[in-house]
């Protein structure tokens, strides 16, 4: 618990975080006793949405304590949603954008799920990723990248920005330096990008420079290891990559915020609390918390912690005193954006006067998930008839384990969009888990994939299937006995094509499901 004999550093410490809660119809009174105490901003994870309407009262309420607090959320779509967790996203997300590559497509995209936060009292995004996507088998980036070239990823990053603050609601650019590069997943350990600073300054940071120039005022930072920029510190962490790099060399004059500071990463060697100290003296404005700790505990342990830091001399009171006009400074410009974009929409600015859940979804990213699926076509007979589908099809789902970015129950696959299309659809979904415990796959295989499809169209639906071994080889069994098979792949394509007919949707969102169930049947 923080002493109550520091009020001054208290509020200062609270106005520098930005933590999630539990709750949907109102915050919890902890929560509202911190927003009163200063607290600057909140963040909304997919456990605070049940429907538009709802957030929209929720955050009503939070502003009834302080009108300039800052509602953040992590609403990237395509394959990370939060306000479509339990829906599956209606918009496809970045490599599908950048599949496409039409930056009107991608602005128009982003303006509409602008329009759809503002109304629900959002004020910040913790969106676009402007990675690059280098490693193919980058296990956390993915699908949530516009691509694998600095000059897409750059263009596409503007245009996402430009379209989101538009709409009334403030984009973050992230993972600063870079998250492209990496084969591991800061939520279990800390990532290392070894290439050169001459490197670096090549293809991870052009779309960082583009987002700047785009009028981004937030960066969100990475939680990995850069020894071309400072060997010791994670960026998170590093004066070196926050100040000489980002805002002395980039110009960055905006709110610097956290990636999530929970992480296995930075709490591994630091703690949560030594993790906090060190991002703020080290050149963060804003420490995101609350995907997994929202507690009011950690909450006072991390403002304590930062209290404690300036009473010992570890943390300047100035350098906190700075990142806390930087967040004030950041809440008094997305205000202002918010207004100019109500006064557009005929409103009165954060979910007052917009007429949430009255203006019918735009169907733009079903326009944009239909525009990515790219369709590849043995050069055979079998191939050339094998769309639309003559006969009822099975569809055998191969289901990896996501990381904590993309919520589990988050729906996601090609079965129940073919089943609405075609009725008579059966389906399986099979796991790494249900493979490995039983002691023969093939007999799995033949069970629960093979036999259901004798004499039917075989649809095989993977994600990601080149960072996945047990995927991977599981569609080339089923291919040795069904090589007439469909294969719809939903995350990162690798090149090579498999089955009869190859698919690929570049994301796993609802609307690419739909998309593929489309074309499979000949609707479109």
């Amino acid at each position: 618990m923080v002493s109550s004999s520091h009020p001054n550093l208290e509020r200062l410490a609270n106005s520098v975080l930005q933590p999630g809660f539990v709750g949907t119809t109102e915050a919890p009174d902890w929560l509202r006793r911190r927003i009163a105490d200063g607290l600057g901003a909140v963040v909304l994870f997919g456990r605070n949405i049940v429907d538009r309407e709802q957030v929209a009262a929720l955050t009503a309420s939070l502003r009834a304590e302080n009108p300039d607090l800052i509602v953040a959320i992590d609403e990237e779509a395509g394959d990370v949603t939060r306000m479509e967790a339990w829906t599956g996203a209606s918009r496809p997300g970045n490599l599908a954008l950048g599949a496409v590559d039409d930056v009107d497509l991608t602005e128009s995209v982003a303006r509409d799920i602008g329009r759809e936060l503002h109304a629900a009292g959002v004020s910040l995004n913790y969106a676009p990723s402007a990675d690059v996507n280098s490693n193919p088998l980058n296990p956390v980036i993915g699908v949530r990248s516009f691509g694998a070239r600095s000059d897409v990823v750059s263009r596409h990053t503007a245009a996402w920005i430009r379209g989101l603050q538009a709409a009334g609601v403030a984009a973050c650019a992230k993972h600063f330096p870079g998250h492209g590069d990496t084969s591991v997943d800061p939520h279990f350990g800390l990532p290392q990008v070894t290439g050169s600073s001459a490197e670096i300054a090549r293809t991870a940071l052009p779309p960082f420079i583009a987002a700047t120039e785009a009028g981004v005022r937030a960066i969100m930072t990475a939680h990995l290891l850069v020894p071309a920029y400072d060997p010791a510190l994670p960026a998170t962490l590093s004066p070196r990559i926050l100040n000489d790099l980002l805002r002395g060399e980039l110009g960055f004059k905006g709110m610097v915020v956290t990636d999530g500071i929970e992480m296995g990463a930075v709490t591994d060697r630091y703690g949560i609390d030594g993790a906090t100290v060190r991002a703020v003296a080290g050149g963060v404005d804003a420490v995101c918390v609350g995907g997994d700790s929202a507690e009011q505990s950690t909450v006072e342990l991390l403002a304590g912690a930062l209290v404690k830091a300036v009473l010992d001399g570890r943390l300047p009171e100035d350098r906190l005193t700075e990142a806390s006009g930087r967040v004030r400074e950041f809440a008094a410009w997305s205000g202002r954006r918010s207004r100019m974009a109500a006064r557009e929409e005929g409103g009165a600015g954060f979910g007052v006067g917009v007429r949430v859940g009255v203006r019918e979804r735009s169907d733009i990213g079903l326009v944009a998930a239909r525009r990515a699926v790219r369709v590849h076509r043995r050069s055979d007979p079998a191939s050339e008839s094998a769309l639309p589908l003559t006969v009822a099809p099975h569809v055998v789902e191969l289901s990896p384990v996501m990381n904590p970015a993309v919520d589990g129950g988050t729906p996601w696959g090609v079965a129940e969009p073919l089943r609405d299309l075609r009725p008579d659809t059966t389906s399986v979904r099979l796991t790494k888990a249900e493979l490995d415990g039983h002691d023969g796959t093939d007999e799995v295989l033949d069970r629960a994939a093979l036999a259901p499809a004798d004499g039917r169209a075989l649809v095989v639906v993977v994600r990601d299937a080149a960072r996945h071994r047990w995927m991977s080889d599981t569609l080339a069994r089923l291919l040795r006995t069904r090589p007439d098979a469909l294969v719809v792949e939903m995350g990162v394509p690798t090149g090579a094509t498999f089955g009869a007919v190859h698919m690929i949707t570049h994301g796993a969102t609802r609307v690419s499901g739909i998309a593929v169930a489309e074309m499979l049947t000949g609707g479109i």
